[in-house]
């Protein structure tokens, strides 16, 4: 719904950037990486497809079909062809920028209150999730599929070989997979979850068992050989809708809306920061919330103070503070969300003004410039999702974010990938920016990152998983390695702090206790809960060389390796 974002967004935060980088600036892609290639993923078999993939020739977007595959078996808690993405992609010979929205839409038969008790009150998010309402018309797929036919390399039937078979004999269980199986989480006993997860013994898999996925193997060959159309048209979407309208509160989507499904390629909204210029999807995903916090934070002294000053903690939790009650009242899949007016410099700075080195109160949404109207927004966002990071040979890159939305989607299985419930990432209550309407995308904090240097050459990509947290870990991560110097898997490695609303939730152990204590001092109590875990996943190029890192709260890996110079 909302289309053609602000060709001279960065111009409108030039003004911010110092005079000279920092000593730890990234360089971009010279000649050295030019020889070489990246992935980084939340499980070393999906790094390992896009690997194989850009061996055999192929570029970016061809490995992300691959990684994505992967995943959507070995990580089916967080992603998987069942769910929506968002993929921002960077063209080396262009250096253009374009992001490719594979968002999940609301059905036809959607409506404002479908998720309403009789007496008007919203309904239980277990009840919700587990319904047949739960699941979005998924998009990953059909977006991956325009994406790769536009710029793809190899055919699309070569890129799912691996996981195939990895699929037919089987992946082993991490201990991550098993707390997701054995957690506390609604889907956990829902019945396809207990049937695909058992052990054969009346429990569940356990880390270090061997899961095999037959239907998913065969759902993948088949997905190869006829394209996307194997998901949206056909056997498989009946199955989709027969089993989104089983059970009470059954879903209303139909074979139509599956078949109607189009992915929306966006131009890129971009900001500066410092010396960098960052591109992210604008709305419905909250990339603008990005670049709105990160340019309070370049008003603010914080990367003079570095990682063990309480103020400088205070001051992040302060802007953050500041752009998730403005990213909560305006940003959404509408025509009016005031894109421009949340980065107009003097706005920003208004909005920074606000920042102190002592916790204020809980902010208000401020009154930027364009803004319609605000409204409260009553969305519950619940996290299941994974990031991905590929440079290939040629120095074109993806990020991408992708979801299922909570663990295991609605936990409802068809062809051996989980149903997203991507329907309850919009609010329960019908008003606000995020209200369901049909034909709708639901608001997403998902933010894909590409860093480029202010001569639009590459210098970096970056993402993380995370539900509303995701706008905190990208902009801790950001800050660390740009800011405070560090190496991009020590930033990475920052406890997380996620400040919105009247809460500091975050990783309370992993700050020293005098620095906890300082900060609870100036108003900062970190409480520890986050919703999920960060999955930060990301590369800058320094000195022409790839730093890569993986969060080492997952379980991913970053790997770069050397391809012929005339691949």
């Amino acid at each position: 719904m909302i289309r053609g974002w602000i060709l001279a967004a960065a111009a409108l935060l030039a003004a911010c950037a110092p005079a000279s980088p920092p000593q730890s600036a990234a360089s971009p892609a010279g000649e050295q990486a030019a020889r070489q290639a990246f992935v980084a993923a939340a499980h070393p078999l999906a790094v390992e497809a896009g690997l194989d993939v850009l061996r055999r020739g192929g570029n970016a977007i061809d490995a992300a079909v691959a990684v994505q595959a992967m995943l959507g078996l070995v990580e089916p808690q967080s992603s998987g062809l069942g769910g929506g993405a968002f993929m921002v992609h960077y063209d080396a010979a262009t250096k253009a920028v374009t992001v490719y929205d594979g968002r999940e839409v609301a059905p036809a038969g959607a409506t404002p209150d479908m998720f309403l008790d009789d007496g008007g009150r919203p309904l239980p998010f277990q009840t919700a999730v587990l319904s047949g309402r739960a699941t979005g018309v998924p998009g990953a797929v059909a977006m991956l599929a325009m994406a790769q036919k536009a710029r793809g390399k190899l055919g699309w039937s070569d890129l799912f070989g691996e996981t195939e078979r990895v699929a037919r004999e089987g992946f082993t269980v991490t201990k991550r997979l098993e707390r997701f199986v054995h957690g506390p989480y609604p889907q956990a006993g829902a019945p396809d979850v207990l049937r695909y997860f058992s052990d054969g013994h009346g429990g569940k898999v356990r880390a270090g068992d061997t899961l095999k996925n037959p239907a998913y193997a065969a759902f993948v060959h088949r997905l190869a050989v006829e394209g996307p159309d194997a998901l949206y048209r056909g056997e498989t979407a009946r199955r989709i809708v027969a089993r989104l309208h089983e059970g009470t509160l059954a879903g209303s989507m139909t074979e139509a809306d599956l078949a109607a499904y189009r992915p929306v390629v966006r131009q890129a909204l971009c900001g500066n920061y410092r010396v960098y210029v960052l591109c992210v999807p604008p709305p419905p995903s909250s990339g603008v919330g990005l670049l709105q916090l990160m340019a309070m934070v370049e008003r603010t002294d914080i990367a003079a103070r570095g990682p063990d000053d309480p103020v400088a903690w205070v001051k992040y939790a302060e802007a953050s503070r500041l752009m998730y009650a403005d990213r909560d009242a305006y940003v959404g899949d509408v025509a009016n969300v005031p894109v421009q007016g949340l980065l107009d410099p003097a706005y920003v700075a208004a909005r920074a003004a606000l920042i102190g080195d002592r916790a204020g109160p809980v902010p208000e949404a401020g009154h930027p410039p364009g803004a319609v109207a605000m409204r409260i927004d009553a969305t519950a966002e619940v996290p299941g999702t994974s990031h991905f990071v590929i440079v290939d040979g040629d120095g074109n890159a993806v990020s991408m974010t992708t979801t299922v939305e909570s663990f295991f989607g609605s936990g409802r299985m068809v062809d051996g990938f989980f149903l997203n419930n991507q329907m309850t990432d919009f609010s329960f209550v019908p008003s606000g920016p995020n209200a369901i309407a049909p034909g709708k995308r639901p608001r997403s904090s998902m933010t894909p990152t590409i860093i480029l240097d202010r001569d639009r050459r590459l210098a970096g990509a970056i993402g993380s998983p995370g539900g509303n947290a995701i706008l905190a870990y990208v902009s801790k991560a950001l800050i660390g390695a740009i800011d405070w110097h560090l190496p991009l898997d020590q930033a990475f490695a920052l406890p997380n702090l996620v400040a919105r609303g009247p809460g500091f939730a975050g990783e309370e152990s992993r700050f020293a206790p005098a620095l906890r204590a300082a900060m609870a001092a100036r108003g900062v109590a970190v409480r520890a809960g986050s919703g999920e875990d960060s999955g930060l996943h990301g590369v800058l190029i320094r000195d022409g060389r790839f730093e890569g890192a993986a969060d080492h709260r997952r379980d991913g890996v970053a790997r770069t390796i050397d391809l012929p110079l005339h691949h």
